[in-house]
């Protein structure tokens, strides 16, 4: 049915739910290219000089083309010696958040939900983004520094696809909140297993394998949709 209308309707999003299960109650969203409008190790790059080789691997990467901890592990590599003072310059001058993300989040938060951002990219990062939206907590990976510069490494366990889905199903159980209760929101390859297992899984003008996974798909339209989707009006959203 979904792929009927959004056949007939082009240019609006379509997302297809019982309305009896419309509100979920916990959001656990990806950071990069959905909750921020940039890939932040892509644009740490920039200011190392390598971009295109990296932005390259990382797009790979999202499309499920490469393994998600090897790629990241070999991109990280790549800045060894980028001085640390650059994260903070890059968090200052380049992350934007995306536009109806501090209203989703809100106004979830707003009507007793929970939300968790969980992300393959960097704490350093991720902090201060799950802040600014109004995040619950905040799950990512620590970037290595040794004397005031990166050292190419990844501190302990990476967070991947595995660790995406299991913050949802333990927030869930935390809560005694089933399956349904669920809202997963990305856009890569590594976001899959998250967005399987919640309610509503929502790829958010996605990779192609991402798409193809989720029960809901934006490619139109901001964060904002997703509220519309569960019902809320725009009177009752938090911004």
């Amino acid at each position: 049915m979904r792929t009927a209308l959004e056949g007939a309707i082009p240019g609006i999003d379509v997302i297809v739910q019982k309305t009896s299960e419309r509100r979920r109650r916990l959001i656990v969203a990806d950071m990069d290219s959905t909750m921020i409008t940039i890939e932040c190790i892509d644009e740490l790059a920039d200011y190392a000089g390598i971009k295109p080789q990296i932005a390259a691997v990382t797009e790979r990467a999202m499309r499920g083309e490469l393994d998600f901890e090897d790629a990241l592990k070999s991109r990280v590599a790549l800045l060894k010696g980028l001085p640390e003072a650059v994260i903070e310059q890059c968090l200052a001058e380049r992350v934007k958040i995306m536009p109806g993300a501090r209203a989703l989040v809100r106004t979830m938060r707003a009507h007793g939900g929970l939300a968790v951002l969980v992300s393959g990219g960097f704490t350093r990062f991720a902090e201060p983004v799950g802040v600014q939206i109004g995040f619950d907590r905040v799950v990512a990976n620590r970037l290595g520094i040794s004397d005031g510069h990166l050292d190419g490494t990844v501190e302990g366990p990476i967070v991947g696809a595995a660790t995406k889905r299991e913050t949802l199903l333990s927030a869930l159980a935390e809560r005694g909140w089933s399956q349904g209760d669920a809202l997963a929101v990305g856009d890569g390859a590594n976001d899959i297993p998250m967005i399987e297992a919640a309610g509503l899984g929502v790829a958010y003008h996605a990779k192609p394998r991402t798409r193809a996974a989720a029960s809901a798909g934006i490619t139109n339209g901001d964060l904002t949709t997703i509220l519309y989707a569960m019902g809320y009006p725009r009177a009752e959203w938090v911004a």
